[in-house]
């Protein structure tokens, strides 16, 4: 089985203005929706990826993103799942980040992983083992199959721990691109997995190269 991880595109989301999680994520920026579409044409041209599904998560930005690549995979997209949601922010889901940390108090998820974010989400723990539990769900359930699954850079950098034993707190992190590519091989008569491809971005090298064209032509 292969898992292609793709992190959605550039989202009006992030650690300034409000918390985006489901109820508040507006989708994917102008920008965005350009990387997607340049996914979308790498993938139809190249013959990459021969999706046999096509998996997202419940948030706005990753949906909008597997809708605009879902023509190039040739295949409809699975009801979105909460499996592959980044970190479940509670009740403070649409709220500031200037009023979160009067309210809950900044704090770092790594350094206090049982301490959840805010009441009714998660801790750095439950949310790795949400991811867990979700590569081995997906790797059951999908044997002998290529899986796309639509997601977060949170999702993609636990997989990366959980699969690679990455220790949680180190002086590096590895942090994924929009719309970047993160390709693992689930073996199940091992059960072990295999990253083939980490954030692999070739399809917007051509989008960088219009976009300054026009930036020079303003």
């Amino acid at each position: 089985m292969r898992l292609i991880l793709v992190r959605h595109g550039d989202a009006y989301a992030g650690f300034n203005g409000l918390i985006a999680g489901i109820n508040a994520c507006t989708g994917l920026t102008e920008h965005g929706r350009r990387q997607a579409e340049a996914l979308r044409d790498f993938l139809a041209s190249s013959g990459r990826v021969q999706a046999d599904a096509l998996l997202v998560s419940l948030v706005p930005r990753a949906i909008e993103t597997a809708e605009i690549i879902a023509p190039a995979l040739g295949v409809e997209m699975a009801a979105p799942q909460c499996d592959l949601c980044e970190v479940h922010p509670g009740d403070a889901d649409g709220m500031e980040w200037a009023e979160y940390n009067v309210r809950y108090g900044s704090f770092d998820m790594q350094a206090e992983p049982d301490r959840v974010f805010a009441p009714a989400g998660e801790s750095w723990n439950s949310f790795h083992e949400r991811v867990r539990t979700m590569l081995d769900e997906v790797a059951r359930q999908h044997t002998d199959q290529q899986v796309v699954a639509v997601c977060h850079a949170g999702v993609i950098m636990a997989s990366m721990r959980i699969l690679l034993g990455i220790p949680d707190r180190t002086l590096t992190q590895l942090r994924p691109t929009n719309t970047g590519l993160t390709e693992w091989e689930h073996d199940p008569s091992l059960d072990r997995w295999t990253l083939h491809a980490f954030n692999e971005t070739s399809h917007l090298l051509g989008l960088a190269r219009a976009e300054g064209g026009m930036r020079r032509g303003d």
